[in-house]
């Protein structure tokens, strides 16, 4: 098991000193969504460069900032920038924004992402709360980050979404008239896109959308007692579902097109939470 506390201490230590407050939510944004931190009052930014020992995200549309800002008299931490186990970090690195929000006293997490659809009911462009994770292929290596090694220290994920922040999603979404879907996401290690006998295989088993991020976020802020929300933006059909190659191109277009409605979403969560 790493001690995470002990890893990165000096981030925690150098934000404790130099943050303009604590925040009440986190945010993190996924590919392409990373707009929204420009569009709320930011009080003060940090580099993630600029923190000590933190990991460079190396995908297009993940900058790399952390942004403590106001919405609505909310205080937030924006996540402008995610850590991928696929980019070859470890888990206790990918888990590192969630670690320093919980370390700065914040309780509740917004987590979003670009996804494939699997649902044929789904397109792109459409946003979907996630009501469930298959996290299966990771559940080893989360013992490095939770230590689960003995019966008494298994987490029983009752909860889990939080079924408060659900409903307040959902009430979002009718207040701004957005079409929201509902689904199961199926996180996968990547680096490549899924084939098409696993896309068929995860429609069988009940997946809605799949990605490559989210779930080890969403179970550690959980157990670290947070309360978790998290959406999707569907930005493509999964693999064999579309005539088209899957292309990160094409995550990142999507996402533009529905960034107004995500933002409106978002913001109205904020609102309600």
């Amino acid at each position: 098991m790493v001690n995470l506390n002990e890893k990165y201490r000096p981030i925690v230590e150098k934000l404790k000193e130099e943050i303009p407050f604590e925040p009440e939510i986190c945010i993190i944004l996924g590919s392409g969504l990373g707009d929204f931190a420009k569009n709320v009052e930011t009080i003060k930014s940090f580099s993630t460069s600029s923190l000590p020992g933190y990991p460079k995200s190396t995908v297009e549309g993940h900058q790399g900032y952390l942004h403590f800002s106001k919405y609505n008299d909310k205080k937030l931490l924006i996540v402008q920038g995610r850590i991928h186990f696929y980019e070859g970090y470890k888990l206790s690195d990918c888990v590192l924004p969630v670690h320093l929000a919980a370390k700065l006293d914040c309780k509740k997490i917004i987590l979003t992402n670009a996804a494939g659809g699997i649902n044929s009911n789904f397109k792109p462009g459409d946003l979907m709360l996630i009501s469930s994770f298959n996290g299966i292929s990771i559940k080893k290596e989360l013992t490095e980050v939770l230590g689960l090694t003995s019966l008494t220290k298994r987490i029983d994920f009752i909860d889990f979404p939080s079924g408060e922040i659900n409903e307040i999603i959902k009430t979002a979404a009718v207040k701004e008239e957005i079409t929201l879907r509902e689904g199961v996401y199926w996180y996968t290690k990547g680096p490549s896109y899924e084939t098409k006998a696993e896309i068929k295989m995860m429609q069988k088993s009940g997946g809605d959308a799949v990605g490559m991020s989210t779930f080890h976020e969403a179970v550690y802020a959980f157990f670290l007692g947070m309360k978790v929300g998290a959406i999707s933006c569907i930005t493509n059909f999964a693999a064999g579902l579309s005539p088209t190659k899957l292309s990160h191109a094409e995550v990142m277009d999507t996402a533009e097109k529905v960034k107004f409605d995500f933002e409106r979403l978002i913001k109205r969560i904020i609102e309600f939470l």
